[in-house]
């Protein structure tokens, strides 16, 4: 047989016998890659949509944040403490009555006044001279160090505008109330009486709770 050269080979293929070079590449390999590819995207999707569709119908998924993730939210509520403040009753306070005035008579009424309240009366008098016309205000209730969160607070629901102190040098568990030249009489009884029971009242307590 004679040799022939297929036109636009460049001679690169030789015509031998009765079989004919490929003139174009396999594309099977490739149909069959795009087909893999084409039904591994269908599926992705297909089960994304089934995902979402489970998460409307069982409500999974729960609340997302503004950044896009589940937020987690701190409350915060009052709780009422344990027990009230165990404070000492007016019966068990005994107060010395001192007045720093130049008027008379203001020890003897203001000390009879807390006497029909409930207090135990001690000393009633003039104030010494440490005090003595040097109080401004309507009173300065002084006692021990001990009485800062015990009969102190409690002795000043009766002239809430008073000004407490303590000394430790302070002998005794009494209250000196030293009366001031702004006094003109004690807190009104009802509201000396809620201010006392208030004072004894449990405290609210913030308790957290987190809701993630």
């Amino acid at each position: 047989m004679s040799m022939l050269t297929p036109p636009g080979m460049g001679g690169r293929y030789r015509i031998t016998g009765d079989k004919y070079p490929r003139m174009r590449p396999h594309r099977r390999r490739g149909r069959l890659v795009g087909a893999v590819v084409a039904c591994g995207a269908v599926l992705g999707v297909a089960g994304w949509g089934t995902v979402q569709l489970i998460d409307v119908f069982t409500g999974g998924g729960g609340t997302a944040s503004a950044a896009g993730t589940k937020g987690c939210l701190t409350k915060a509520s009052p709780a009422a403490s344990a027990s009230p403040a165990v404070l000492p009753k007016p019966a068990q306070i005994t107060v010395n009555v001192f007045n720093a005035t130049t008027r008379s008579g203001l020890a003897k009424t203001t000390a009879d006044e807390l006497k029909k309240r409930g207090f135990r009366i001690g000393e009633v008098g003039n104030a010494g001279p440490q005090y003595d016309k040097k109080v401004t205000g309507t009173g300065v209730l002084l006692g021990p160090a001990s009485s800062l969160n015990t009969s102190l607070p409690v002795l000043a629901t009766q002239l809430t505008t008073a000004e407490r102190r303590t000394d430790a040098a302070h002998k005794g568990t009494a209250i000196d109330l030293i009366i001031g030249n702004g006094f003109k009489t004690l807190t009104g009884l009802p509201e000396a009486t809620r201010a006392l029971t208030a004072l004894a009242a449990p405290k609210p307590t913030a308790t957290t709770k987190k809701d993630c």
